[in-house]
């Protein structure tokens, strides 16, 4: 039973993906059709990411009432409807209209599947969820080429998406029961243990360790989308790289993420969350490095960007994993929702603001740029790790004090 519903759920992060990479990939072509300049892409993609945003901070009150299994099958049809609006769209105001469900759907199932196999399962499963959403995102750009390539358009490319997003939908609402059944099962077989509770972000926020968890979050998906947006451009104006050669060795960042959570997940519980992340941020740092050195030869830097993927590649699952030990069960539905927002914000506004500073600085602030959001990466994980010891540490001492009492 758990295993039949944990192949759902890697079918549901392959869904999330999916519509990730679709406007990137149909952009070039869009742009001509609607007859509106290139950066306009960045009003759409700020609609979607602030519906994730709004939609992650929500969440935890729309879990509680629905449960994870009704939220991600309403989600998922959500995220459907939009992509269909996409489809039969031939305005750049009808695309932005039906940006908001597209954002507000990817949101809401991003925070409840990412909490409920927190909370149920082992921590190479988080690993692969995570390496799952990588095959949807580098699958879609083939779907909406396949399309292009065969008269469809971008029109077809969407509603290709959507019919599967559709398909998916519909097994999710007919699983529902196998969820039911599932978290049945899951309670008759453990301790109890406490139930969800229901926080809104100041209750969340004064919870110690909270703030500097955000931060760490804002901090790696910022250097995450940041590296990917920046890489081809970088290598090409401030390296000297042939356009082809720079984006073939930028796309190798992606798949240094999506190969490296794969592999992670047959490491993921004997080495622990705490430890992935360190040793991920270290890779992350060295590969930095090593894009950052002046040398004539651009080698370095191009094994550099897939040394980043690697190293990014425990970061994102180990943190999450980590939310119900690290704040506990109880409160994990609600920080995760935040823990999201705080993702999406790092990767929607820290991109654009290296942009401007670039125009400044030069494209070679790309790399200490980086390098400057792993270092915080890093400090506030190890923040949180030290609040949590603390707090485990108080613990036990009052656990032995009440035991002496008891013994009195």
């Amino acid at each position: 039973m758990f295993t039949l519903l944990l192949a759902l759920i890697y079918l549901a992060f392959i869904s999330l993906g999916l519509p990730d990479s679709l406007l990137g990939s149909a952009w070039p072509v869009m742009r001509v059709a609607l007859d509106v300049p290139s950066h306009f892409a960045g009003i759409i993609s700020m609609i979607i990411a602030g519906g994730t945003i709004v939609s992650s901070l929500l969440s935890d009150l729309m879990t509680h009432k629905l449960g994870a299994a009704r939220v991600t099958a309403f989600s998922v049809g959500t995220t459907a409807l939009a992509l269909w609006g996409f489809s039969v769209s031939d305005s750049l105001g009808a695309l932005c209209l039906w940006a908001v469900p597209y954002g507000l759907g990817a949101g809401a199932v991003d925070a409840a599947l990412n909490n409920y196999v927190a909370l149920h399962y082992a921590a190479r499963h988080m690993s692969w969820l995570h390496g799952f959403w990588g095959v949807g995102a580098s699958v879609s750009p083939y779907i909406m080429g396949a399309a292009l390539a065969n008269n469809g358009g971008w029109h077809g490319g969407y509603r290709t998406v959507s019919l599967i997003q559709t398909g998916l939908t519909a097994l999710l609402f007919l699983s529902i029961p196998l969820w039911n059944m599932a978290g049945a099962r899951k309670k008759a077989q453990a301790e109890p243990a406490a139930a969800l509770r229901l926080l809104n972000v100041p209750q969340a926020l004064r919870i110690p360790g909270v703030p500097a968890i955000l931060l760490a979050f804002l901090a790696y998906c910022a250097m995450e989308t940041t590296t990917g947006l920046w890489a081809s451009t970088y290598l090409v104006d401030a390296r000297g790289v042939h356009p082809e050669t720079a984006a073939r060795f930028a796309s190798l960042f992606y798949l240094g993420i999506t190969a490296g959570r794969f592999l992670n997940g047959f490491i993921a519980e004997p080495v622990g969350d705490k430890r992935l992340i360190r040793y991920g941020g270290g890779i992350m740092l060295l590969g930095t490095v090593l894009v950052m050195l002046p040398l004539a030869s651009p080698n370095l830097a191009l094994g550099g960007l897939l040394i980043i993927g690697l190293g990014c590649a425990p970061v994102y699952p180990s943190i999450i994993h980590a939310t119900p030990n690290n704040f506990g069960r109880e409160n994990s539905q609600a920080i995760v929702g935040i823990q999201m927002a705080a993702a999406y914000t790092g990767s929607t506004f820290m991109p654009p603001l290296f942009g401007l500073l670039s125009k400044a600085a030069g494209l070679g602030l790309y790399p200490y740029y980086l390098a400057l959001f792993v270092l915080l990466l890093l400090v506030m994980t190890e923040r949180v790790n030290q609040v949590t010891r603390d707090r485990r540490l108080e613990q036990r001492l009052s656990g032995d004090s009440r035991y002496k009492q008891g013994k009195s």
